[in-house]
């Protein structure tokens, strides 16, 4: 998922994002009383990703229907498992819900518009002293035939759950599809890395932040470096070598890449 498809800011937005490149283009709404779904609020879906392939790989029947307990979903994305986390996920629910989707990814008609949620549906189950017992979601079909389809998905880095930054999280998705399948590395026109992502800031402040991140260092798996030829800026991938066991205990997650 390294198109722009959730806001990449902690602060509520409810500008769209209207992306189109080639013959791919996405809109993004949101509603004012949500604001857009959040790259952090996508790590619900990664989790249902997971449930969804491991129940496949298991020969167990997959559904859309997905029913589990916050905990487990607090716990698999290491997040705090109090009830300020709890309420957090509600409202992270609440934005996939809400935040509709229409694009040409994965679509063989371009004539016909495909508009979704990122979750149909979902709702709670509370005990008698109102305290949560279980929630279920419906996932739309768009996602879930993504995730079915193998060539599709991606395991992803535990350490994925740390980057604390919209922009880090967004780059490491890029880095897993592109940077991921070329052992010497990939790279993008900074330019191009800024249309991509569907920030609202400039490409100035987008190019600054790019700098702060180069600097840090935060991706698991991978180098990055800025470079300039020819009077442009681009922003390089390097995969950095790995013990294969080390990182099999490490890998976890999945993202979808289309």
């Amino acid at each position: 998922m390294a198109w722009p498809f959730f806001s990449l800011a902690k602060s509520k937005r409810t500008a769209p994002i209207d992306f189109k490149m080639g013959d791919t283009w996405i809109l993004v709404e949101a509603t004012a009383e949500h604001g857009m779904a959040t790259i952090w609020d996508a790590d619900v879906l990664i989790w249902a990703a997971s449930q969804i392939v491991e129940a496949r790989d298991a020969g167990r029947p997959t559904s859309r229907l997905i029913a589990t307990t916050p905990h487990e979903i607090l716990a698999f994305t290491e997040r705090g498992t109090g009830k300020a986390s709890y309420d957090r996920l509600k409202a992270g629910l609440d934005r996939l819900q809400s935040t509709t989707i229409a694009t040409s990814i994965r679509q063989p008609h371009q004539r016909r518009r495909h508009r979704f949620s990122w979750i149909n549906e979902w709702k709670e189950r509370l005990d008698d002293s109102g305290r949560p017992l279980g929630i279920e979601m419906i996932v739309p079909d768009w996602f879930y035939a993504g995730v079915l389809d193998q060539a599709l998905v991606l395991t992803i880095d535990r350490q994925y759950f740390s980057l604390t930054g919209g922009l880090e999280r967004w780059l490491y998705r890029i880095v897993r599809k592109h940077g991921g399948r070329q052992t010497g590395g990939w790279s993008f026109d900074v330019p191009h890395l800024h249309l991509k992502s569907g920030v609202l800031s400039p490409l100035k402040q987008f190019a600054f932040d790019l700098r702060a991140i180069v600097a840090k260092q935060p991706l698991p798996g991978y180098r990055l470096a800025l470079e300039h030829a020819y009077g442009r800026e681009r922003l390089a991938f390097i995969p950095i070598p790995v013990d294969p066991f080390d990182a099999a205990c490490r890998r976890v997650g999945l993202l979808v890449e289309k």
